[in-house]
C-alpha cells in the first residue's frame, strides 16, 4: 500500500465557488476511500462541456462550492474496504456513470445505464454514506457525478473507475472517459452503419467529430456533416467527413435536403446537439426502409419531439444512447486498446494543453467555441 493510504491528504484542487465564477485553485483535503471507493491521483484532466454546463448552471439548479471535471486519467492511490479487481499503481479511467455489475441492467447485454452508478448530476456526496470526500477547513467541498476530477487527488465508486493497459499515454486516452467514447459508441454501437453506407452527422463538435470518426471506422462510404457554422468543415474532414450541409443555406428543411442527395434518406444519421429541431431532422432524414438515426445530445428539459407516425410506420427506426453503449469498467479497456493498434486516432482531437494553474483558459476556449478537447496537466 501507498504510504498515504488511510491518511488524509491535502492537495490543490480548482474549486466553483458559484455559478459561472472562474475557478480557485485551493488546498483541500481528501479523505480515504471508504468500502467501495479508490482514491486516484489525478494526472491529466480535460474540460467537457458537461463541466461547463453545470459551472454556468444556467438552465438547471447546481450544487456550490464544488469541484467540477469527470473527463480524466490518473492512477489508483489507495483502495476503500471491499475492493478487489483495483490496487495501487493501476492506471485507471474514472467514469461519470458506473457499473456494479450486479443490478439489472448490467447483467443486460443491451444496457449499461447502472441502476447503482448511473449519473447523476445533482448528488454532491458519496453513495456509501451520504458525505463529500472534500473539504477545506472542515467545511465540504461537493462532489460532481462521482467523479471530481479537477482535483490532484479525487475519491470514486470502484464501479465508476475502469482500469487500462498501463502502456496507454494517459494525456491521450483521458479524453475516452466522455466525449470520444460517447460519439464513438453511438456510431459503432447503436447506429452500426455497413461498410459502403451514408451516414450525416448532425453537430460536428467533438462529439459528432467522435461519431464521424466511427463511421469512418465502420466503412462508411459518405459521411456527411451538418453544422451551422461552416468553420466546423475543414476540421471535420480530418474524421472521415467528406460531405457538409450547413442548414442556414437553404430555405427548405434540412431533412429534405439530405434526402434529396442521398437518393430518398441517408442509411444512418447520429445526432449530437441537444437541440429539438436537430432531432426531428436527424430521424425524418433517414431512408424509409431500413434508416435508423441515433439521438446523443442532451435536449432542453422541456423539448417535445414531435414527426408523424407514418415516418415510423414507413420503417425508419429510432433509437437513444447514453455513453455510447460502453458499460465503463467491461468496454473501455478494449476501445483503449483500439487506440493502442493505431485504429482509432485520438490526437486530432486534442488542440489545446494548459497546466492545472491555468485551468480557467480552458473553460475560455470553450466559451469562444475555440478548439476541440483542451487537456489540463495536473502537476
Amino acid at each position: 500500500m501507498s504510504s498515504t493510504a488511510g491518511q488524509v491528504i491535502k492537495c490543490k484542487a480548482a474549486v466553483a465557488w458559484g455559478p459561472g465564477k472562474p475557478l480557485v485553485i485551493e488546498e483541500v483535503e481528501v479523505a480515504p476511500p471508504q468500502k467501495m471507493e479508490v482514491r486516484l491521483k489525478i494526472l491529466y484532466t480535460s474540460l467537457c462541456h458537461t463541466d461547463l454546463y453545470f459551472w454556468e448552471a444556467k438552465a438547471q439548479d447546481s450544487v456550490f462550492p464544488r469541484i467540477l471535471g469527470h473527463e480524466a486519467s490518473g492512477i489508483v492511490e489507495s483502495v476503500g474496504e471491499g475492493v478487489t479487481e483495483l490496487g495501487p499503481g493501476d492506471h485507471v479511467l474514472p467514469v461519470f456513470t458506473g457499473e456494479c455489475k450486479e443490478c439489472a441492467h448490467c447483467k443486460s447485454e443491451e444496457s449499461n445505464m447502472c441502476s447503482l452508478l448511473r449519473i447523476n448530476t445533482e448528488r454532491g456526496v458519496m453513495i456509501n454514506d451520504g458525505k463529500s470526500r472534500f473539504s477545506i477547513n472542515g467545511k465540504p467541498i461537493y462532489h460532481f457525478v462521482g467523479t471530481s476530477t479537477f482535483s490532484e487527488y479525487t475519491v470514486v465508486h470502484v464501479g465508476c473507475v475502469a482500469k487500462i493497459n498501463p502502456l496507454a499515454p494517459l494525456d491521450k486516452v483521458c479524453v475516452l472517459s466522455c466525449g470520444i467514447s460517447t460519439g464513438l459508441g453511438a456510431t459503432l454501437n447503436v447506429a452500426k452503419p455497413t461498410k459502403g453506407s451514408s451516414v450525416a452527422i448532425f453537430g460536428l463538435g467533438a462529439v459528432g467529430l467522435a461519431a464521424a470518426e466511427g463511421a469512418r471506422l465502420a466503412g462508411a462510404s459518405r459521411i456527411i456533416g451538418v453544422d451551422l457554422n461552416s468553420g466546423r468543415f475543414e476540421e471535420a474532414k480530418k474524421f472521415g467527413v467528406n460531405e457538409f450541409v450547413n442548414p442556414k443555406d437553404y430555405e427548405k428543411p434540412v431533412q429534405e435536403v439530405i434526402a434529396e442527395m442521398s437518393d430518398g434518406g441517408v442509411d444512418r444519421s447520429v445526432e449530437c446537439t441537444g437541440n429539438i429541431n436537430a432531432m426531428i431532422s436527424a430521424f425524418e432524414c433517414v431512408h424509409d426502409g431500413w434508416g435508423t438515426a441515433v439521438l446523443v445530445g442532451v435536449p432542453h428539459k422541456d423539448a417535445v419531439f414531435k414527426t408523424h407516425p407514418m415516418n415510423v410506420l414507413n420503417e425508419r427506426t429510432l433509437k437513444g444512447t447514453f455513453f455510447g453503449n460502453y458499460k465503463p469498467r467491461s468496454h473501455l479497456p478494449s476501445v483503449v486498446q483500439m487506440y493502442m493498434n493505431k485504429e482509432l486516432e485520438l490526437e486530432k482531437f486534442i488542440t489545446h494543453q494548459v497546466s492545472f494553474a491555468e485551468i480557467n483558459k480552458a473553460f475560455e476556449l470553450m466559451l469562444r467555441g475555440e478548439g476541440l478537447r483542451c487537456i489540463i496537466k495536473m502537476d
